[in-house]
Order: C-alpha cells, then sequence, then structure tokens
C-alpha cells in the first residue's frame, strides 16, 4: 500500500514538474509573440534560455541564406551591434549544418571552438550548450547557444529543454524574419528612389559623381568607391576626386586593370577575395597601403546600350558582395546614367567655354573682336589695359568711335581684311591713346562662319611692346618672371610686403668646410656655380622662386609671388628632382675622378611674410617668420636622422599626390614648445639604391607606433625587422639605439613619445 501510494505521488510530481514546464514554454511563447521587432525577440528568448538552463550568457543566430553567414544582435549601450559568423564554422556552425544539438563541457578541447574569441572579450568559455532553431517543417533556420553551467555540467535534459523552447518560438522568429527583411527592402527601395531623384536633379559633374560615389558606397555597406566616366578623345576612364580644398582627376587608360576589364567587356566583376584572384593587382595596394578585400566593379550602360564608364566599390563590411549587390548597383548605374551623361555634356561645354574665356584673360596680347558692321563684341583684360578703356567704354560701341584721327591706319586695316578676307599685319607700330604713344604688333583676323564661309567680323590682336614690355624683359632676367609681372603691375604696393602661404625650401650641402679645403677658393666658386645652376633648374621648373644662396645653402618659395593650387606638390616634386638630378651629377663627377658632394633638404609650409626688406639703397625680395624658420631646422635635422628630404606634417597635409614617405619622428624643434610630425620623402630612391623599401617602411611604422607606447620589445623586433629588408636602414638603427636608451632610462607614464631637438 505504501510503495502505491509513493508511485502515486510520484506521478503526481512529474506530472505538476510537466505542467510547469509547459506553462513555462508557453508564458516564453506569449513573451516572443508579444515583442514587435526581431530584436527585442531574440533578447527575449535568450534570457529565457539562460535562465531556464542555468548558464551565464547566451546568443541566438539566425541564418543568412544570401551571406551563408549566422547573425546574432547584442544591445552595447544604446546602440544595437549585429554579430556575423560563417554558418559552417565553430560548434555553432556544426550544429546548424547538421540540425543535431550538441553539448560541450570541456570548450578548449574542442579543435572547433575558436579561442580568439575569449581572448578578444576577457570571457572565459567553459561549457557549450548549442541547439538548432527547427521549425514544425523541420528547416534549420538557426541556433542558439548559451555558455558555462553556473552549477555542473550542462547534460541531455539541458538540451532538450532548449530545443523545446526554440520550436516554440521558430515559427514566430521566421516570421519576423521575413517581416524585418520586408521592410528593409522597401526602405531600401524608396530611398533608392529618393537618391535616384536627387542625383539626376544634379548638372554639375563634380558633384554628380560625388553623389554617385558616396550613395553606391553607402547603398552596398562598402569601404569605399570610385565611378569613371570614359573619356572617348584620350581613351581613358576618369574620376574627380576630393584634394585637399579643390577637386581634382584621376585618369587611367580604358583597357587597363579590372575597371578597364569591365569597360571593354561590359560584364561585371565580382571579386570576393582580391588577393586570390589574379586579376587584381596588389601593387596599388603596395603603394597605397590600403588592403583591398573584395571588389565589385559594373559597367555604367546608357539608353543607348553605349558604356560609358565603370562603377567601382572596395571591401563590402560584412563579408563579400552578392548578387543582390550587383543587381542593385547595376539598377542604380542605370538610372543614373542619363544624369552622368548630361551633367559630362554640360562639364564638356563649360569646360572649353572657361578655358577660351580663361585663354583670352591670361594672354599678355589684347583680344578685341568686331562683327560685319564694325561694332565691338569682346575685348580681353589685356586689350581693356592696352586702349585705356573699360568695357562699358568699348564694347558695343563702332571700333571708329576710339580709333579715329591719329589711329586711322586701323581702320583701314580693318577695312581692307573686310573686303579681302585676308589677314592684316602690322609690326612696330605706334597707337596713340589717352595722350600716350604705345609701340604695338598688331594683327586684324577675319571671322568667318565654318559652315558656309560666311563673314562674321573681324578680331584684332594687339601685342604691346613698348618700354614697359621692354623693361619687363629686362628685369626678368635678374628675377622670377612672375615677381617682374606683379612689380610692373603693383609698383609700390609690392613693396610693403603681405602675408601669404608658402612652401619654403631650404637646402644645404654637407661637410662645406671640408669641401673648400680641399678645392681652394677658385675649386669652390666653380663647384658651386655648376651645382647652384643644376639646382636652381629644378626649382625654377616647378615654378618656384629662388629666394637667395647663403654660402652653399639654398632658400626658395613656393607660391610667392604667384600662388598655385599645388605649390606643396611642386616643391615636392623639385626636391625629389634636386636629389635624383645631384646623384647624376656625383656619377659623372666619380667618373672624372672629382669629389662628390651630398645634400639634405627641408620643406615646410605655413603663413610667412613676404616683400621687398632693405633699405632705400639695397633692396631685396624675400620671406621671413615661423615658417622659413621651420624648413631651415628641418633641413639641418637630415644630419641626425641621416636623410636626405624632410618634410613638415604642415606640408603633407596639403600634398595632392601620392608620394613614398614615413613619419621620422615627433619632435619639438629649438625655440619652440608646440611638437611637429615630421616625414621622410623616400621617392628618389631606385630599387637597387633602396631594396624592399615598403616592406621597410611598413616594418619601421610598426615599431614607431611600439615605441610611442613604450612597448620596447615589439618596437625592436619591427626595427630588426625593417633592417632585415635593407640592413642599409640608417633610420631603424637609431631608432634601435634609442630603444636602448629608453630601457636604460624609462621616461615614465606621462611621456607622450615627443624628441626634443637640442640643436639648430
Amino acid at each position: 500500500m505504501a510503495r502505491k501510494q509513493a508511485a502515486l505521488s510520484a506521478q503526481g510530481d512529474a506530472g505538476s514538474a510537466r505542467l510547469q514546464y509547459l506553462e513555462m514554454l508557453l508564458n516564453v511563447s506569449r513573451q516572443v509573440a508579444a515583442e514587435e521587432t526581431l530584436d527585442a525577440m531574440l533578447t527575449a528568448i535568450t534570457e529565457n534560455a539562460v535562465e531556464q538552463t542555468g548558464s551565464v550568457r547566451g546568443s541566438l543566430f539566425l541564418n543568412d541564406p544570401k551571406t551563408h553567414e549566422l547573425y546574432s544582435r547584442i544591445t552595447l549601450g544604446e546602440k544595437m551591434r549585429e554579430i556575423r559568423i560563417l554558418n559552417s564554422s565553430g560548434i555553432a556552425g556544426a550544429v546548424f549544418q547538421t540540425g543535431v544539438g550538441e553539448v560541450v563541457n570541456d570548450a578548449y578541447s574542442d579543435p572547433r571552438f575558436n579561442k580568439t574569441v575569449d581572448n578578444e572579450t576577457g570571457f572565459t568559455t567553459k561549457q557549450i550548450l548549442c541547439a538548432p532553431v527547427r521549425t514544425p517543417g523541420g528547416k534549420v533556420i538557426g541556433v542558439i547557444q548559451t555558455l558555462n553551467k553556473e552549477k555542473g555540467d550542462f547534460d541531455q535534459h539541458d538540451l532538450e529543454l532548449l530545443e523545446m523552447l526554440t520550436s516554440q518560438c521558430a515559427v514566430t522568429l521566421q516570421s519576423a524574419q521575413q517581416v524585418e527583411h520586408m521592410e528593409l527592402t522597401r526602405a531600401k527601395e524608396m530611398e533608392f528612389l529618393n537618391v535616384v531623384s536627387d542625383i539626376t536633379s544634379e548638372i554639375d559633374l563634380s558633384n554628380v559623381l560625388q553623389k554617385v560615389m558616396v550613395e553606391a558606397t553607402r547603398m552596398l555597406d562598402a569601404d569605399r568607391g570610385t565611378l569613371f566616366l570614359n573619356d572617348a578623345k584620350t581613351a581613358e576612364l576618369f574620376s574627380k576626386v576630393a584634394m585637399g580644398d579643390s577637386i581634382g582627376e584621376i585618369r587611367l587608360p580604358n583597357h587597363l586593370g579590372i575597371a578597364g576589364k569591365v569597360f571593354t567587356t561590359r560584364k561585371t566583376v565580382n571579386i570576393p577575395y582580391a588577393y586570390a584572384d589574379l586579376q587584381f593587382n596588389p601593387a596599388f595596394d603596395k603603394q597605397t597601403g590600403y588592403f583591398t578585400r573584395s571588389i565589385l566593379c559594373v559597367p555604367v550602360v546608357n539608353k543607348e546600350g553605349d558604356c560609358i564608364g565603370v562603377t567601382q566599390v572596395l571591401n563590402k563590411k560584412n563579408g563579400t558582395f552578392t548578387e543582390e549587390d550587383e543587381s542593385r548597383l547595376k539598377a542604380f548605374t542605370a538610372q543614373v546614367s542619363i544624369a552622368l551623361e548630361n551633367a559630362k555634356l554640360f562639364d564638356d561645354v563649360q569646360r572649353m567655354q572657361n578655358y577660351n574665356q580663361n585663354m583670352l584673360e591670361s594672354m599678355s596680347n589684347g583680344v578685341v573682336t568686331l562683327d560685319e558692321k564694325g561694332h565691338v563684341v569682346t575685348c580681353n583684360a589685356a586689350g581693356l589695359s592696352i586702349l585705356h578703356t573699360d568695357e562699358e567704354g568699348i564694347v558695343g560701341r563702332d571700333v571708329a568711335d576710339f580709333l579715329a584721327g591719329e589711329n586711322d591706319w586701323v581702320l583701314d586695316r580693318i577695312a581692307r581684311v573686310r573686303e579681302s578676307s585676308e589677314t592684316e599685319i602690322a609690326v612696330d607700330a605706334e597707337l596713340h591713346l589717352g595722350g600716350e604713344t604705345i609701340s604695338v604688333n598688331l594683327s586684324v583676323l577675319p571671322l568667318m562662319s565654318q559652315e558656309n564661309d560666311e563673314a562674321l567680323g573681324s578680331m584684332l590682336m594687339i601685342e604691346d611692346i613698348s618700354s614697359e614690355k621692354r623693361m619687363k624683359s629686362t628685369m626678368s632676367r635678374y628675377m622670377d618672371p612672375g615677381l617682374a609681372d606683379q612689380l610692373l603691375e603693383s609698383g609700390e604696393e609690392m613693396l610693403g610686403g603681405r602675408q601669404t602661404e608658402s612652401t619654403v625650401l631650404f637646402s644645404d650641402v654637407r661637410s662645406f668646410t671640408t669641401i673648400t679645403e680641399t678645392l681652394g677658393a677658385q675649386g669652390t666658386v666653380s663647384l658651386l656655380n655648376e651645382y647652384f645652376t643644376i639646382m636652381v633648374d629644378c626649382i625654377t621648373r616647378e615654378g618656384g622662386m629662388l629666394d637667395k644662396f647663403i654660402g652653399d645653402a639654398i632658400m626658395a618659395g613656393f607660391g610667392i609671388p604667384l600662388p598655385h593650387e599645388d605649390d606643396e606638390d611642386r616643391a615636392m616634386r623639385a626636391a625629389i628632382a634636386m636629389i635624383s638630378e645631384l646623384r647624376e651629377w656625383n656619377i659623372g663627377r666619380r667618373q672624372a675622378g672629382e669629389l662628390e658632394i651630398d645634400m639634405g633638404i627641408g620643406l615646410n609650409t605655413d603663413k610667412v611674410v613676404s616683400g621687398n626688406i632693405g633699405s632705400p639703397k639695397r633692396m631685396d625680395y624675400t620671406m621671413i617668420g615661423d615658417g622659413v624658420n621651420l624648413a631651415a631646422r628641418l633641413e639641418s635635422a637630415c644630419k641626425q636622422y641621416k636623410a636626405r628630404i624632410l618634410i613638415s606634417e604642415n606640408t603633407k597635409a596639403r600634398l595632392h599626390g601620392t608620394y613614398r614617405m614615413r613619419e621620422v619622428d615627433l619632435v619639438v624643434v629649438k625655440g619652440k614648445t608646440k611638437p611637429v610630425s615630421i616625414f621622410e620623402v623616400l621617392d628618389y630612391y631606385k630599387d637597387e639604391e633602396f631594396p624592399n623599401l615598403m616592406d621597410v617602411v611598413g616594418h619601421f611604422n610598426e615599431g614607431v607606433i611600439h615605441y610611442r607606447k613604450q612597448e620596447w620589445d615589439q618596437a625592436k623586433t619591427s626595427f630588426h625587422k625593417a633592417l632585415k629588408a635593407n640592413a642599409e636602414d640608417a633610420l631603424s638603427n637609431i631608432y634601435l639605439d634609442r630603444v636602448d636608451h629608453m630601457l636604460a632610462e624609462p621616461p615614465g607614464d606621462d611621456w607622450d613619445g615627443v624628441w626634443v631637438m637640442t640643436s639648430k
């Protein structure tokens, strides 16, 4: 009787437990169904799974069939972060592939477990309970995973509980996943239409290209993108890119590279792993330091079926580019192709108009156009100056109104051209204007219609060869032609000086005292004359202004008196040319048994004061200011760092071109308190002179990062790697000596990596 009562009691307890279990599953189902978003459902299921299995933490992964990834979402602060892994990796991937749950009570002994996750998070995984998320139809749509049971080990009962819990919610999850996908698709479509509408309303080519690149990159969740249009005249693909404060162009032959292949074949290229594909050229990555993982490049085809360019996006942030990405990018470029063609046509017309206008305005000769009745249609700036008038005083008026009397000879020439349609030329003739007589070379040319040779009028070209022009020619022999222009145009305005941004170049010959002692006075002068001729040619070829010679040193400026959009690049090219041409000059001297010389160059970009400085008897157009001083300090620092060209962070930040360089140090120069980054330029090296250059730069840069973090052992390892690539790299040896010094005399926790220069 007692045994029967015990059995009945046990059955009652089991029934009660089963009832509680079913109630728990029902409550979880209700809780999940009550949530409105997929993120909230994932969180609710995971929290219940952790609680019911007595675990420390857990994750629920759903499968993304498009990318073959398992994804989960976790809350970090106020943001939701998505985690993705391949649906075939790790224990979670194994459970998803087999559809069979697993109990792993010693995670580190399982070869499928990825220990790097624990290393990154600091969490130690001991036990894993992982079950598939299966719909009533038997389809596995994800996995749920809980970690580290608080008491004891996971068992089969825990696995059954986890599987039952997920089976209750699988349908709800699948529905929510589909609803989310539909909402995202609809949102993308609406956004797509809005973006296309915005782009097609734009006419400026730079803006259109920029918008297309930005939107294509964002739409495909890529790291960067470029849109190339074809220039049929030059057979090049071109794109406009931001260069500092201006817009520049990059161009490449329209048959080379991946972009060229897509343009010529009109076939999309989708490379999921760039370095495993023979079409990809890793040299670009090595040159720029950028690491390309994946590439998607599609042709841009207009409504006539002609390929007008290509769109290329790089490095999808989550995985690789899919077929859906290809379709979206093709649809996007097809929609904006009309806007691209319109913008390109407008750009061509605008460019031609600007070219013609700028050509006329930049000409030193006066250009006056007349219609068939002899009325002035246009007159450029030089013409207005020569004729002593303004646009209101000449445009629309009869040419006879201001070229009568003593200038009747001009009217006679115009009449003869109108009758004969032949060009008339007058050399060193005189014009009497505004009470002055000027010497001119005058050409009168007929203007004819290209369609039917109909006379449209005539054009006067007036070259002023008066005394002012002759003076300019004389002055240009002694100073920069641009400076002569400004002095003649501005007169006394230039004497007071002005503040302007300029790139200052300092160069200096090494061991010059030894050279003078060896060569003597006459030999030294001969050497310097030949050396300065070569160096000054390099400077003036790039539009730089020679400021002065200081013994064997050269001081030059780029951006004064006339600024250019790329003065920093001009200075950089000049410095590289100076070192390169010095190398060639030294080869000849060595073959002739003559003494070779070496030099160092410093470049800095900053505000400088420029103008005529001196006394009424002796004036000198020069530059002064802190920007000049820093350039001189950098030239001197070349000795300390065994470098030939050092530039400041100010110059580097304004460069438009791409150069091979490395950050040398973060220093405080003598007389200053604020640290400045300085960089060594390496473009003048030939491969045989500096083998494995980019490898050395990469290892050296890693060493500097460790050095500034006071990670001395790692720093030494990196610098030794640099020396292994090139044993002659003096800068790596310098830093190894510094590391030894720091190990002997630690700088302290407040050290910021700055090196104080104690010498000029």
